[in-house]
């Protein structure tokens, strides 16, 4: 056959069945397996990935050459909803990507399959790994506590830029009872400052309050 032919006539046999089945499945292995390179995510998750492109094979398989093909494919795109919480930015690629591999696999082009998940699959690890954007990754969340009669507008204006190259302040809370303000910042801690030094210097103006500094926590999200 040519590479980029459909390995699919007429009808569906066993042999082109079990074939693009077997394809779906491995590809989705590939990609799930990618995905916890540079990730941190569910079991169930990873079950998805592994999962989705040969579900959405069987769809197209079940429908090519009907009109309803259009409707299957929206629906099945649509499924990407079903998440209780948005994911992020890798997880819904990683579930579009396994959803593309599934149609091509379903309408018989294998080898378009293969290669578009190698071709993607490597590119998202070559991004991962250049260090793009390494800044960006950087982000720590600092949480101070202070006393509510204290202006907490520029409070510490003149400490956080020394320590900081990004810094921005990002929520205000009461806490205590309303007794204290608890100010949240998303800081990005200059090449060689000392998280310890700069709680030292806001624990002096804060009156020894509680102080947080760490990176965000992403939530697994259960599928």
């Amino acid at each position: 056959m040519k590479l980029f032919s459909t390995v699919l006539k007429e009808e569906i046999t066993g042999e082109t069945f079990f074939l693009c089945t077997f394809v779906s499945l491995v590809i989705g292995l590939f990609i799930a397996w990618t995905y916890t390179l540079k990730n941190r995510c569910s079991k169930s998750f990873l079950i998805t990935l592994i999962m989705l492109p040969a579900i959405v094979q069987m769809v197209i398989m079940l429908v090519n050459g009907n009109i309803g093909a259009g409707v299957a494919v929206a629906g099945a795109f649509g499924l990407v909803r079903f998440r209780s919480a948005q994911g992020s930015g890798q997880e819904i690629t990683s579930i579009f990507l396994s959803m593309a591999v599934g149609l091509a696999t379903g309408m018989g082009y294998l080898m378009i399959a293969i290669l578009f998940s190698v071709i993607l699959v490597l590119i998202n690890l070559a991004i991962s790994y250049s260090g793009f954007d390494e800044d960006g990754s950087q982000i720590q969340i600092l949480k101070i506590t202070i006393p509510e009669g204290l202006d907490y507008e520029h409070l510490f204006d003149d400490i956080l830029p020394r320590y900081a190259g990004r810094c921005s302040l990002v929520e205000v809370k009461t806490t205590g009872m309303g007794s204290m303000y608890r100010l949240t910042y998303e800081i990005s801690l200059r090449p060689g400052a000392s998280s310890r030094s700069l709680i030292d210097e806001i624990r002096t103006r804060n009156g020894n309050l509680e102080i947080s500094c760490g990176r965000p926590v992403t939530p697994e999200g259960a599928l």
